[in-house]
C-alpha cells in the first residue's frame, strides 16, 4: 500500500470509529443528565415552572414507512414522563402544587433528513393523560398567555428565523380540561377521549344544495363537560374531528354539541373552514330556553326579555371579514311564548360596537307574548324568567326597570311584522310592523304601527337609554278604529256606524314604563262620533265603575252617543282634562277633575245635564275616586245640578273644542256628528 493509501486508510478507519463511539455515546449516555437544564431553560424562557420530573430518554429506530434508502435512516424518538407546566406568578389559585398542564408522558419522533432543510418535523405526538388548569382572575389575567422572556428584546425588523416547526398530528388516550373564570362565573370540567373507530361526519348543514361539496374527515374524539356558567349549571356533550382535520386548510372540521346552561340549550352540528385560522363556520344551530335576554353571557348578542322560546337555523360566520367577524342565522324557524317566529339575522363584529341586522316575521303573535318587553307580565312569569323585580299587588303600571346599562354593548337595525295577532275579543288588532335601530344607547321604534279596528295605530316611540335617569318620547296617532269593530262581542255596537280618531304626544324620565307616565308631559286628544252606550257593554269590558256610572246616568237602557270630545292635558304625571264630554241623545255629560299616574289615583267628577225630564236619574255630579287597581265610585253629595251647568262649562273650552276639530279629517265625505257639537262650542 502506497503512503497515500495508507493516509486516507487510517482517514477513514478514524471517521468510522468515530461514528461508532458517536452512536454509542448516544446509544447508551443518560439523558436524563439534561433535565436541570432543560427544565431551568424553558422555565426561563415560559417566565413560569417547567419540568421533566421523570424518565427521559431517546430510542433510535428506522420507520417502516419511509421507502428506499430512507428506510435505513433511524428516527430518534424521544420520551419523557411526569411533566408540569406551571402557573405565571401573578396569575395563583392559591391551592398546593396547583399547575397548568400534567401529562403522565410524552413519546414524539423527529424526522432528521428534515433537519436538513431547517424543519423540525415531528409527524405525532403520543399523550398520556393530559390534564389542563385554565383560569382567569377577576382582573382580567389568565395562565394561557405566554410571556416569553425574550420577547421584548426582538427587533421588529430581524428577518424570521429560517427554521419551521410542522407538528401532523396529535393522539391522547383520555384528556381532561378544568376551566375557572372568575369574569364570567364559570367553573367547569371537560373530558376527552378517543372515539376508538373513528366515526363518518353525516351531518347535513342547511338545504342540501347548501351542503359542503369539500370533503369531511371523520369525528375523533367525543367530549363531555360539567360545572357552571355564568353561575348557572353547565352540562354537555359533543363530538369533534382529529389534528389531521385541523391542520388540512381545505378539509372542514366537523364539530357536534348539544349544551345546556340554566335555563338554556344550544344545539350544534357542522364544520369549521380551516380551524387553524378561524377561517369559517358552517354549522346548523338550535337554540331553546326561558328567555332570549339569557343569551347575551352565551354570545354576547343583546336581545329582549321574551317568554320561553326555541329556534332551529343555519349558522354561517366569516371569521376575518374587513370590519370584523361577521355570524349570519339565516332561515330560522321558532316559537317564543305561542308566538311563532321566522327570518334571517347577521351578527358584525364591527368597531366602535358591534351591530345586529336583519327582518323577523311572526306569522300568528299572541300579544301576552310581547308583555315581557315592557315588564307588563305576571309576577310568576318573571319569577320563570329570572327576574328579581316584582309588580306590587296594589300596582297597575309596570314597575320593572329596562336594563339600559347593557343598550350600549351593540348597536342594532331590525325589522319586525307580526301578520296576525291573537288577543282574544278584547282588544281586535290585525297586524304589526315595527322598525327597530339600537344606536349607542338609544332606541328608536319608527314606525310602531298596529292594525286595530279596521283602522291603525301609528306611532313613534325613542327612548334615550344613554341618559340618567332615562329620557323617552312617544307620539301616537290612532285613525278611523270603527267602534263596532272594537267591541264585536257586543251585540249594540252592531249598528254603530262611528269611528274613535286620537292623538297623543308624551315625554317623560324614568327606567320604567310606571317612571315615565310619572313623570310624563304632553297632550291627548280624542274623538268617538256615532257611537253606543249601556250598562251591558261596561259589564261585557270589565269596567266595574262604569257599569255602575252608566247605570246611574241612563238606567239599564242603550243610548246613542252622538259625540265623544277629551282634550287632556299631561304635567308631571297628573292628567287633567282641559275638555271631556259626552253628547248623547238623553244628556251631555261633563267629566272634570284629575288622575294622577304617579300615585295611580283618581278623583273625577262627572256632570250630567239632562235633555229631558225623562231622565229622572240626572239629579247629582258622580264621582270617582280611589286608584287604578281598586276604583270607587259614587254620588255626590249635595245639591241637585241645575240645567244649564253644562252649556255653562262648555261656554269656557272654546280652544281645546278648536284643537280637536283637526282630528276629523277634511277629506272625508262621511257626516261625522262631533263636527258640528265642536263647532258649536268653538263658536260659543
Amino acid at each position: 500500500m502506497t503512503r497515500t493509501g495508507k493516509v486516507i486508510s487510517w482517514v477513514v478507519g478514524i471517521i468510522v470509529i468515530l461514528l461508532i463511539a458517536v452512536v454509542i455515546f448516544i446509544a447508551t449516555f443518560d439523558w436524563n443528565r439534561l433535565k436541570p437544564t432543560i427544565n431551568q431553560k424553558v422555565s426561563a424562557e415560559l417566565n413560569r415552572t417547567f419540568a421533566i420530573r421523570g424518565n427521559l430518554g431517546v430510542d433510535w429506530s428506522r420507520q417502516k414507512d419511509e421507502a428506499g434508502w430512507r428506510a435505513w435512516v433511524p428516527w430518534p424518538h424521544i420520551h419523557a414522563e411526569d411533566i408540569v407546566l406551571g402557573n405565571p406568578s401573578d396569575v395563583q389559585t392559591g391551592e398546593k402544587d396547583a399547575q397548568m398542564v400534567k401529562l403522565a408522558r410524552v413519546d414524539a419522533s423527529i424526522a432528521p433528513l428534515a433537519l436538513l432543510h431547517k424543519e423540525v418535523l415531528i409527524p405525532r405526538i403520543w399523550l398520556k393523560q393530559p390534564d389542563a388548569s385554565l383560569l382567569r382572575l377577576d382582573n382580567g389575567k389568565n395562565n394561557w398567555t405566554f410571556n416569553l422572556a425574550n420577547s421584548d428584546a426582538k427587533d421588529p425588523a430581524q428577518p424570521p428565523s429560517a427554521w419551521s416547526f410542522t407538528l401532523n398530528d396529535i393522539v391522547f388516550d383520555r384528556g381532561q380540561i378544568d376551566y375557572k373564570d372568575a369574569k364570567l362565573k364559570a367553573d367547569f370540567r371537560a373530558v376527552i377521549d378517543p372515539l376508538g373507530k373513528p366515526l363518518p361526519f353525516t351531518e347535513v348543514v342547511g338545504d342540501k344544495k347548501d351542503a359542503p361539496k369539500t370533503k369531511t374527515p371523520p369525528y375523533v374524539f367525543g367530549w363531555k363537560v360539567e360545572g357552571k356558567y355564568n353561575g348557572e349549571s353547565l352540562s354537555g356533550s359533543g363530538k369533534i374531528g382529529g389534528m389531521l382535520a385541523l391542520k388540512d386548510p381545505d378539509a372542514l372540521f366537523p364539530l357536534q354539541a348539544d349544551v345546556r346552561s340554566g335555563n338554556t340549550r344550544v344545539a350544534v352540528a357542522g364544520t369549521l373552514q380551516d380551524p387553524m385560522n378561524f377561517g369559517g363556520l358552517d354549522l346548523r344551530l338550535k337554540f331553546s330556553g326561558q328567555t332570549l335576554s339569557d343569551l347575551y353571557g352565551l354570545t354576547g348578542v343583546l336581545l329582549p326579555q321574551t317568554p320561553p322560546y326555541s329556534t332551529d337555523g343555519h349558522l354561517s360566520a366569516t371569521l376575518h371579514g374587513k370590519n370584523g367577524a361577521i355570524y349570519r342565522y339565516q332561515n330560522f324557524n321558532g316559537e317564543i311564548g305561542d308566538s311563532d317566529i321566522h327570518g334571517s339575522l347577521t351578527y358584525q363584529a364591527s368597531k366602535p360596537r358591534p351591530k345586529l341586522t336583519g327582518d323577523v316575521v311572526s306569522k300568528q303573535l299572541r300579544f301576552a307574548d310581547l308583555a315581557p318587553l315592557i315588564g307588563a307580565d305576571s309576577n310568576k312569569d318573571k319569577a320563570k324568567r329570572g327576574e328579581t323585580t316584582r309588580q306590587p299587588s296594589d300596582k297597575v303600571l309596570p314597575v320593572e326597570k329596562f336594563d339600559t346599562k347593557s343598550w350600549r354593548v351593540m348597536d342594532a337595525d331590525v325589522k319586525f311584522s307580526a301578520k296576525r295577532i291573537e288577543h282574544g275579543k278584547s282588544l281586535p288588532l290585525s297586524d304589526l310592523s315595527t322598525h327597530l335601530k339600537l344606536t349607542d344607547g338609544e332606541i328608536l321604534l319608527d314606525p310602531l304601527r298596529f292594525g286595530v279596528a279596521g283602522g291603525n295605530l301609528n306611532s313613534t316611540i325613542r327612548l334615550e337609554g344613554d341618559k340618567s335617569p332615562m329620557q323617552a318620547r312617544a307620539d301616537i296617532h290612532a285613525r278611523k278604529l270603527k267602534l263596532k269593530q272594537l267591541l264585536p262581542s257586543v251585540q249594540s255596537m252592531e249598528r254603530s256606524l262611528g269611528d274613535l280618531n286620537g292623538d297623543a304626544t308624551l315625554t317623560g324620565t324614568g327606567n320604567s314604563v310606571a317612571a315615565l307616565l310619572g313623570t310624563s308631559n304632553g297632550d291627548m286628544k280624542i274623538l268617538i262620533n256615532d257611537g253606543v252606550i249601556s250598562r251591558g257593554l261596561m259589564e261585557l269590558a270589565g269596567l266595574n265603575v262604569g257599569n255602575y256610572v252608566v247605570s246611574k246616568l241612563f238606567g239599564d237602557d242603550e243610548v246613542a252617543i252622538n259625540c265623544a270630545a277629551a282634550n287632556v292635558n299631561v304635567k308631571n304625571g297628573l292628567v287633567t282634562p282641559r275638555l271631556f264630554v259626552f253628547d248623547t241623545e238623553n244628556a251631555v255629560i261633563n267629566i272634570t277633575g284629575n288622575t294622577n299616574m304617579a300615585t295611580e289615583r283618581l278623583d273625577l267628577s262627572i256632570n250630567p245635564e239632562s235633555k229631558g225630564v225623562r231622565i229622572l236619574t240626572l239629579r247629582s255630579p258622580l264621582y270617582v275616586r280611589g286608584t287604578y287597581k281598586n276604583p270607587d265610585a259614587g254620588v255626590k253629595p249635595g245639591p241637585l245640578i241645575a240645567r244649564g251647568a253644562a252649556a255653562v262649562a262648555l261656554g269656557a273650552v272654546v280652544a281645546p273644542a278648536a284643537a280637536l276639530l283637526a282630528l276629523i279629517s277634511p277629506s272625508d265625505n262621511e257626516e261625522n256628528q262631533c263636527g258640528p257639537i265642536l263647532q258649536q262650542m268653538k263658536e260659543k
